[in-house]
């Protein structure tokens, strides 16, 4: 939900449990399938699962989340129709993908993963040890910046290196590689549930962007 405040505490019960039916294998399955074919990016079916209507999202449970978002990236792309969809079976030619994961091919693919570091245009902004403010989030379609942080001061702990941008690559604006830090915010500063986080700081990755000197 974007750390979002005001939608009470999370439930954090049977954490040890990846599946409590057997459909939701089936959903988590296919939602790998279909990312490993290059249709979408990883952020554009971040962002789709995060665009679902509030109600929706916050009682349909995990795995109908991911299901709905599937369905809609599926049909946004022009792979599935909405009449299908209904039909539950195809009533059109399947079209081409870019390139399919095979089931045999699955273990090697997942313990390989993908690259996730970019070559550098330029130098970091910030170093270890920087104070740093985040800058209030003006709510661009995908964010992997928490709204609890706006303009939230902390330090620069770790500079991760390279890394695909999210916000733009969601919305098919390209990778624009930025820097990622690691930002250890005093938990006094920020916005949470109830008013004032009671931890005495929480760590959050962010991309340069943003974070302004403070």
């Amino acid at each position: 939900m974007g750390g979002v405040a005001g939608f009470g505490a999370l439930d954090l019960h049977d954490q040890e449990t990846l599946f409590h039916e057997d459909w939701e294998r089936l959903v988590l399955a296919l939602s790998l399938a279909m990312g490993a074919t290059g249709t979408w990016t990883l952020d554009e079916s971040r962002m789709t699962r995060e665009r679902l209507p509030a109600d929706y999202y916050l009682s349909a449970g995990y795995y109908r989340i991911w299901l709905l978002a599937l369905e809609r990236l599926l049909v946004k792309h022009g792979l599935v129709t909405v009449d299908e969809l209904d039909a539950g079976r195809a009533t059109v030619p399947a079209k081409s993908l870019k390139r399919k994961l095979h089931a045999a091919d699955v273990p090697a693919a997942l313990a390989a993963g993908s690259p996730v570091d970019r070559v550098a245009g330029d130098t970091p902004k910030f170093s270890v040890g920087d104070h740093v403010r985040a800058r209030v989030n003006t709510r661009a379609p995908h964010t992997r910046l928490p709204r609890y942080t706006d303009g939230a001061s902390g330090v620069i702990t770790r500079v991760h290196g390279c890394h695909v941008f999210p916000d733009t690559h969601a919305v098919n604006q390209g990778e624009q590689p930025q820097w990622l830090y690691c930002v250890r915010f005093d938990g006094r500063d920020l916005a949470l549930e109830g008013g004032k986080s009671s931890a005495r700081w929480i760590q959050v990755d962010c991309w340069e962007t943003y974070l302004e000197s403070h």
